[in-house]
């Protein structure tokens, strides 16, 4: 036998039999002539205006104009041919770039813009003011990733989030309307969410417990208990108990008056701001030094960890409970941000769609916060369509944020391995 002869076990042969996933390209495929025909057949024959700048900016730059028609078909064959460049390489057996579904899913999104607003009653809207909303939706999403990040590279599946984000938002608004501080609530928000996390360290970790069971137990607690609660207290004495008010708005001097950037970057609450620490530290921690080091090894092989003399379930403990404090900080949102009151059930399911951006972005925090701002666009793009008067029917736009998730995660994520020790509970011995 010649030395070129591939062998069962070479390297060569194993990429030669590796199957290839033709999930990806069969998607974009689908989408792109899905996206031929509407917008590009159906497109509306008027124009789609967008705005750039804000009043409050330093540069104004004039809105975009852009024929319904012309734009509609270039997005849509762009589409194609990039549907038709992963077919090519899903038959070649080569890897997909990652920037291929990156830029079909912004065509896209240019496209639907295009189509939605050339048809709507009122065919503009601020592009600016779009995107810094989309980011200001996400902040809690970030938060909720965030702690799934922590947890889950330490072998602990938090399904847990949407209990931690619950009791940070009831939490900031009693603490804020008792105190009189803000600040107050929002550290309390934090604490909140690290007891919600302490629970769930304790039964999954210390007693073994399905971690799954685990969390679908605390949310259903967590809703039931805060639920319970603003029914027969604070809705009874609103002004002493529910009346937390508002984080204030901090802008940058003459940074928070760069178009487009400047609102996303440099006019945020201190939530906001904290948003950015968090994801740039969970990252640095993660990647960056030596603690993070531990937690990665933990979370893929705990035994081999064990051996040379790392405490496991004590780095899956603090892990846990630090997860849920960022939690906890990102439920603070919904009571000292967004409104400046608690309802029932305000987190409104979004500690599941942050599940749904922790795997899109890979278990690791940038693609996590990434895969939250999509999630976040998607819905704050539901309620300013809604209001322009889109022919899209508004039952499907109040569906699109969690059509978006479910799509990108199905559809787009491709092969996606979370830790090896995931889920699974380390028994010493």
């Amino acid at each position: 036998m010649s030395a070129t002869t591939l062998t069962p076990t070479s390297p060569k042969a194993a990429a030669v039999d590796k199957p290839v996933s033709w999930k990806v390209p069969v998607t974009l495929s689908v989408v792109a002539v899905a996206a031929l025909v509407v917008f590009g057949s159906m497109a509306p024959g008027a124009s789609a205006t967008f705005g750039i700048s804000t009043d409050r900016d330093l540069l104004q730059l004039p809105a975009l104009t852009v024929s319904g028609v012309a734009g509609g078909w270039v997005c849509a064959l762009a589409m194609l041919a990039l549907a038709g460049y992963s077919v090519y390489l899903a038959r070649a057996a080569a890897k997909l770039p990652a920037w291929v579904p990156i830029v079909f899913g912004a065509l896209f999104v240019v496209g639907f813009l295009i189509w939605v607003v050339a048809g709507a009653r009122t065919t503009s809207i601020s592009l600016a003011g779009l995107i810094a909303g989309s980011v200001t939706l996400a902040v809690p999403l970030v938060f909720g990733s965030l702690s799934g990040v922590l947890c889950e590279r330490a072998g602990v599946v938090n399904i847990a989030i949407e209990g931690q984000l619950l009791g940070g938002a009831f939490t900031a608004a009693v603490l804020s309307t008792v105190t009189g501080s803000v600040y107050v609530g929002l550290l309390g928000a934090a604490v909140a969410g690290a007891l919600v996390s302490l629970i769930l360290a304790i039964f999954s970790i210390k007693y073994v417990v399905n971690q799954i069971i685990v969390g679908v137990v605390l949310n259903v607690l967590i809703s039931g208990l805060t639920g319970y609660l603003f029914s027969t207290v604070l809705t009874r004495d609103p002004e002493h108990f529910n009346a937390p008010g508002r984080l204030p708005i901090i802008e940058i001097p003459f940074l928070s008056a760069i178009p487009i950037i400047g609102p996303i970057l440099f006019r945020q609450s201190v939530v906001g701001y904290l948003m950015y620490i968090a994801v740039a530290a969970v990252w640095f921690g993660l990647f960056k030094t030596k603690w993070g080091l531990r937690v990665r090894a933990v979370g893929e092989h705990p035994q081999a960890a064990d051996t040379v003399g790392i405490k496991v379930n004590r780095i899956r403990f603090w892990n846990v409970i630090l997860g849920g404090a960022i939690a906890g900080v990102g439920g603070s949102f919904f009571t000292l941000v967004a409104v400046d009151s608690f309802t029932k059930d305000i987190s409104g399911g979004r500690g599941f769609i942050a599940l749904a951006a922790l795997i899109f972005g890979r278990w690791n925090p940038i693609g996590a916060f990434l895969a939250a701002l999509l999630f976040g666009f998607a819905d704050n793009l539901q309620s300013l369509l809604t209001i322009i008067g889109t022919p899209v029917p508004s039952q499907f736009m109040a569906m699109l944020p969690y059509a978006v998730t479910i799509f990108a995660v199905a559809g787009l994520v491709g092969r996606s391995r979370p830790p090896a020790a995931d889920g699974i509970p380390y028994v010493k011995g």
